[in-house]
This record gives structure tokens, sequence and C-alpha cells, in this order.
């Protein structure tokens, strides 16, 4: 049977906007090629760890949701989305392998008139120097002629319940005004408000700006972290009281490290085609380098620490809080945790964790033994490092349970446990 919409990879991306799309009334189907979502999917299981409940995977289901493997399902719909992963690959350039085989799925089997978005964060210029080819080559239409072609970057927040995609605007960059209108259409059965973009580049663009702009802050208030435990200042305070600056500041605190599914973008420098400018961004690769040091900066301030306690990491008991990127979600994309605890056991530590969000968790394909009673873990721990902050945790009680507390979220009371 033909659907609405096709939703490609069934990530972090594709799943929440396939399940808006089925509330919403559309005929959805999910294609991704690895047949891991498929299988968990059917099994009326979440492919990605706190993307969906099991009660929303069978909503969307008797919904009328239909995951697939098979390609040829792509060549029944007037909308496809393509939500695939860019990763950073090993040289920090955007991996563009998924996009790739998911625009050349689609080009063999792509029919006239059928509007093609592209949700992935990519460099500008992406959308029509990288996928555009690949379609039109692989179905013989042009793209803005036969078929719309636009960029609408995703703008999810993972597990946050009051921004959702439906009251999130959506920016869309279209190839001709034509391929906008025919986005917005689309899109405007979704949200609230849809923004249109001069063209693909500027809603690429966006992705960027947004995406940088939190990496730089981040980076910002890392450093500053830093020298203010030297200076003996509590910078948490400090943030304290400049939020109350009505106009001018908007805050971002320091933390062990900096995760999620947004990656920093150097456009300068782009994974395909000509360089689109000679300039890199300076700003973007300092703020990426100091965001890298914190995971280092948190193992020395653990040797401190327990230095000071007269002991040595070798053979500490080591208890880490919180292995996930953010709080109050499963996601650990990128999260800092597994690199802090990759340091810690090669000095020797003994590493436990907790995280009521995460049962069962892997460093070096070695399971880490998880703590079953926090306040007993904490109590037995040699030093207890807490890398997030979920909403669970009561951190006044772990505070006078744990023998040696590193907070690096700036989450317990002053004066109750070492901050960052």
């Amino acid at each position: 049977m033909p659907a609405d919409l096709a939703v490609i990879g069934l990530g972090h991306l594709g799943l929440p906007l396939a399940q808006a799309a089925v509330t919403a009334g559309i005929d959805t189907v999910g294609y991704d090629p690895d047949p891991r979502p498929y299988a968990e999917l059917r099994a009326g299981r979440s492919p990605v760890e706190g993307a969906l409940t099991a009660s929303e995977v069978r909503r969307m289901l008797s919904g009328g949701f239909r995951p697939t493997t098979d390609a040829a399902e792509l060549g029944r719909v007037r909308t496809a989305v393509i939500c695939s992963p860019t990763p950073l690959g090993p040289d920090r350039a955007v991996d563009l392998t998924a996009l790739g085989d998911a625009a050349r799925a689609l080009a063999s089997r792509l029919r006239p008139h059928t509007t093609v978005l592209l949700e992935s964060a990519v460099p500008p210029g992406t959308t029509e120097t990288f996928l555009r080819p690949l379609l039109e080559e692989g179905s013989g239409l042009v793209a803005g002629r036969d078929f719309h072609l636009a960029c609408s970057p995703g703008r999810l927040d993972p597990g946050n319940r009051t921004r959702t995609l439906a009251n999130t605007p959506k920016v869309i960059g279209g190839l001709t005004p034509a391929c906008t209108e025919s986005a917005a259409a689309f899109y405007g059965r979704l949200t609230d408000k849809v923004v249109r973009a001069r063209g693909p580049r500027e809603a690429e663009m966006t992705k960027v700006l947004e995406t940088n702009f939190r990496h730089v802050n981040i980076a910002l208030v890392n450093e500053m972290a830093v020298l203010c435990h030297d200076l003996g200042v509590d910078f948490w305070d400090v943030i304290r009281c400049a939020e109350t600056k009505p106009f001018g500041f908007q805050p971002f605190r320091p933390g062990p490290g900096v995760g999620g599914h947004g990656v920093p973008v150097d456009p300068g420098c782009p994974p395909h085609g000509d360089r689109a400018s000679g300039h890199s961004l300076r700003m973007v690769s300092l703020a990426q380098e100091i965001n890298d040091r914190m995971p280092s900066y948190v193992i020395q301030r653990c040797a401190t620490l327990l230095n000071e306690h007269g002991k040595s990491v070798r053979g500490a008991r080591v208890l880490l809080l919180g292995v996930t990127y953010k709080p109050d979600t499963a996601d650990q994309e990128a999260a800092p945790a597994r690199e802090i605890a990759t340091r810690l056991m090669d000095m020797g530590a003994q590493i436990g964790y907790h995280d009521p969000h995460v049962l069962d968790w892997r460093v070096r394909e070695r399971p880490v033994p998880r703590a079953d009673s926090l306040y007993e873990a904490a109590a037995a721990a040699d030093l207890t490092v807490l890398l997030q902050q979920h909403r669970t945790y009561d951190l006044q009680g772990l505070a006078v349970k744990a023998q040696l507390l590193l907070d690096t979220r700036g989450a317990t009371p002053a004066g109750a446990a070492h901050r960052l």
C-alpha cells in the first residue's frame, strides 16, 4: 500500500518525526537498512534508548506506522524525509556515508512530484552539491522541476517533554520557492510555526550556528571554571549572579565534557566539493579543543582529591553517577563518562557506576558493575563523581553518605561537595 510519508533513518531524528506524523494522521513508513531498528520496533520496543516508551511505540504501530528494511517502499510515497546519521569521522569531518546510502536507495525509486526533505545535520552546501546529484543521477529526474528538494535540519531536544516538534519552529530552505512551499505544506501539518529560509544553504547554516553557539559557550564556561578553581572563586555562584542580568547574557554551565548528537562543524572545511571559503572557524576549533580537555581535567581533580585524602588512584574504588549526556534520559551519545571511566581504569582504579536510566553499561566491551543501592555504594567508594544530575538523585543526602564527592555539574548545595 502507498504511504504519505517515508522516514529514512530510524534514529534519534527519525523516530520522533515518525511519531509526530502518525499522531497527525499521516500514513507513515519508516525505512532503515539496519535490521535492528525494524526488529525492535516490531517487538514493540524503541531502537533508541529513551527516544520513545514502549506504549508510544505500540500506539505508533496501532496507528498504522510500518517499519521496514525494504527500500522498495520508498517508491510509493509522496514525501520522503532523510534522517540519516552524520557523525564526525576520525578526521573530525562530517561523515556523509549513511546519507549517501539513503540518497541512492531513494533515487532509484524516486517518482515525479515527490517532496524530498533532508533533516540530517550537514555542512552548508550538502543539499545542493552532494544530495541533489545523487538523487538526479539515480532517478533521471531534475530537482526543482520534476521533484521538490529542501533542507529542514532537525531541532529536537532529546528528553525534553516541553519542547516537542509541534511547538518548535521548523526552518525550511528549498531549492526553489516551489520546493520551499511544498516542504512548508508538509511540516505545517506537524508544527505550529514554519520559518522560511532563503535557500538550502541558509537552512543548513542555521543548524551549524545553533550547534556551534552551544559548543563555544560551553567552552567559555568550562575554561572559566578551571580558572576560578585555581583562583579560589566559586564559579557556580558567579553564574548564579550573572544570570540575574535581564539582557545581554544567557547562562551556560560547565561540566565534564560535551555530549549530544549536535557536533561542532567548521563549514570552511566541507567534506565534499570545493572549499566554500578561505577561512575556517578558529573559535569553533578552539572551543572543541577546550571541551575535549575536560575529561582529563576531571581525572586530574579526582587524582588530586584522592591524594589529599591519603589515597592513590591505583586501587581506589570510584563510583560514577550518571553516564548519559544529559539529565533524565537514557541517551549516551558522546557522553564524557566513558572516556573518564577508561582513563581511571588505565590508572588502576576500580570503577562502578549508577544511573537510573542505564541498566547495563560497558567500557571497552566489558561490563561495569552497577550499584544496586546508591547510598551504600557511595559510602563504600573512596570517591564518588557526579557526572550527570538526574532528577531522582537526592544530592544533599548523597553528599552526607559519600566519603568523598566530586560534583562536576554544580548541582550539590554550596559546601556540600567538591565542585568542578
